[in-house]
């Protein structure tokens, strides 16, 4: 099959984590379906205030073989204008937008219904997010706004259904899963992975892996660490071990944290002082290269996503990929993608309970997980999104 689609949405020299890289990726499988695929992207995406983290660019080498255009500025206008023009009269089959946040509405909402002027156009939102985690005003007129410049939407949970829902567009909806991230390398062994790290081979590692907001609760997840660590009796009751059983099984316990701080990290420093926890902590909180992403995966035994709210997760996938089962809460989108007691285990976004789930899953072991994994992570094919999206557009075509 062959025609020609762009995707809007963040891509290379940007460094937006797990966005940025699903578009390419994406692009990347269109491709080798055979179709004519281009990516336009942010000549500025936020402005540096508004920006949480060190810098929105890559240090990494470019994708290979795509072409990928940073013209779109969020914040002007007439550059909406520009660039919804340019896409009308380059008349693409399909354009893919990927939403994730309000403040986009009105820019992509913009340049989405000049496109579409051309009549023959039909646009496909990816909706990684309708009410966003963290609430600002505006975010339900920015939202109305861009879904009003779509034809037809892919989410990838129930919850972003069930959101999307709540504004009544009518529209064709498909719900997939999220594919696997594999394009980030093989497996490397344990060992390597560790030794690349500089992580002891000998130690239990936990890893909260991605940038550090709010909503993800990695303080509810350091709260746990204190748990575990600590002397504080009373938990029997709670299914954990007396204190002095406890200190046994978690005596090498450790908490990988890999990513950048999307907030003040003050908070999580005088956290770790009060909980004592100091020295059972593995801190890489830098932005973490493509390139890397592979050994700090590698070199984990479980990923854990103690999130307060949550839609769908790209570490999820990511997990999936490298054969990493997760303890995750259960909130949004988690226990679907990670069926409890197959996948790993499934918590509620609390310390106690986040506890008495690293103690379980280390009584029960990785290989208690693994044959599950393997079987699962066949269901996460990038095809099965294609497929999906180029099935929307043709029942838009046969019912404009």
């Amino acid at each position: 099959m062959t025609g020609k689609i762009i995707i809007v949405g963040p891509a290379y020299p940007l460094r937006g984590g797990g966005i940025t890289t699903f578009n390419q990726r994406l692009c990347k499988q269109f491709m080798d379906e055979g179709f004519d695929c281009a990516i336009y992207s942010f000549s500025l995406q936020y402005p540096s205030f508004l920006f949480p983290g060190k810098s929105q660019y890559s240090t990494e080498p470019p994708p290979e073989g795509m072409e990928i255009y940073s013209v779109i500025n969020s914040m002007h206008p007439l550059n909406w204008w520009q660039v919804g023009t340019e896409l009308r009269r380059i008349k693409p089959d399909i354009i893919v937008v990927r939403f994730w946040l309000p403040l986009m509405g009105p820019a992509l909402g913009t340049i989405l219904r000049r496109a579409r002027k051309n009549k023959h156009t039909r646009v496909i939102a990816i909706t990684d997010n309708i009410i966003p985690h963290e609430k600002r005003r505006g975010d339900k007129p920015f939202t109305r706004y861009f879904l009003g410049s779509c034809d037809a939407f892919i989410t990838m949970s129930d919850k972003v259904t069930k959101d999307l829902q709540q504004f009544n567009t009518g529209k064709p909806v498909k719900q997939v899963l999220h594919p696997l991230y594999d394009n980030f390398g093989e497996p490397v062994p344990k060992p390597a992975a560790r030794k690349k790290l500089g992580i002891d081979t000998g130690d239990r590692i936990l890893l909260f892996f991605g940038f550090i907001r709010h909503y993800k609760g990695l303080d509810l997840l350091l709260e746990a660490m204190g748990i575990l660590m600590s002397e504080v009796g009373g938990l029997k009751s709670e299914g954990i071990p007396p204190a002095s059983d406890l200190r046994l099984q978690t005596s090498n316990i450790k908490l990988l944290i890999a990513g950048e701080f999307y907030e003040d990290r003050k908070i999580y420093d005088a956290l770790i002082e009060k909980l004592g926890i100091g020295d059972r902590l593995i801190l890489h909180t830098d932005f973490i290269p493509d390139s890397d992403v592979r050994y700090y995966l590698s070199a984990a035994d479980v990923v854990v996503q103690p999130y307060r709210n949550a839609t769908q997760s790209g570490v999820t996938p990511l997990a999936y990929h490298f054969g990493k089962p997760m303890i995750v809460t259960n909130v949004g989108g988690l226990p679907g993608m990670v069926p409890h007691l197959r996948a790993g285990l499934v918590c509620e976004p609390d310390p106690a309970s986040i506890a008495k789930a690293i103690v379980e899953y280390f009584e029960k072991g990785e290989q208690y997980f693994i044959p599950f994994l393997h079987t699962e992570k066949e269901k996460y094919s990038w095809h099965q999104l294609s497929k999906a999206i180029i099935e929307l557009t043709h029942e838009q075509i046969e019912h404009p």
